[in-house]
């Protein structure tokens, strides 16, 4: 599970973390964040979309690995996977639906924000965490403490991570992606403006290579 999850997190150093509305927005919201150069997304289950808009992008969006998010409980586990989510996040970590996923074998990335939750996971064989909520848990400081104390894990901040701090957590070794939504935020969603979100997407990759 381990290698699957490096190999997912590791094919953009920002994901977009999503909740729509509408799943007839999922196909070109997912195309428009490709051609900025973003080929992984996270769309929550918040809504009643959630599912159907992961389907969709599962089938028709070629350079897409769609995984789901808000993952509460193994219910929902169980539908995301069937709707064609390649990763599983969820916001906390509870032991059933640890069990579950373990069982299925998918790639896995719980949220944590304490060293007690960074335990539990361990003690689930997880090295790869979601930090949650970034910015009220500590930021980039609290990674760069949890990498001493933990030098075998890996991290994907997500929760106030945006253009202007986002290389203060890519620079951290512990710290393999970041989640956020300035790059495909709600109203642009809404307003259908797929070409703005390319372009915040392209200005956000090169800001990242910089």
């Amino acid at each position: 599970m381990s290698a699957q999850l490096h190999t997912l997190l590791t094919k953009s150093p920002i994901i977009p973390v999503v909740t729509l509305e509408r799943a007839e927005d999922a196909v070109p919201l997912a195309e428009a964040l490709v051609a900025g150069g973003i080929g992984v997304i996270e769309i929550t289950l918040r809504t009643e979309a959630g599912i159907k808009a992961i389907a969709e992008v599962a089938k028709n969006v070629k350079g897409m690995t769609v995984g789901a998010g808000t993952i509460t409980n193994a219910e929902q586990f169980k539908a995301a996977a069937g709707a064609g989510a390649e990763f599983i996040v969820s916001p906390g970590l509870t032991a059933k639906l640890a069990a579950e996923v373990i069982k299925e074998n998918t790639p896995f990335l719980p949220g944590v924000s304490t060293t007690t939750e960074i335990l539990h996971a361990m003690e689930h064989g997880l090295s790869f965490l979601k930090f949650f909520p970034a910015s009220l848990s500590g930021g980039p400081g609290a990674l760069k403490q949890f990498g001493g104390l933990f030098p075998n894990l890996k991290f994907c901040p997500t929760g106030g991570v945006n253009v202007d701090n986002v290389n203060d957590y890519l620079r951290l070794k512990n710290v393999v992606c970041v989640g956020g939504s300035w790059v495909s935020p709600d109203a642009l969603i809404n307003a259908k403006n797929w070409a703005e979100i390319t372009r915040l997407t392209a200005e956000a990759i090169a800001t990242v290579k910089r």
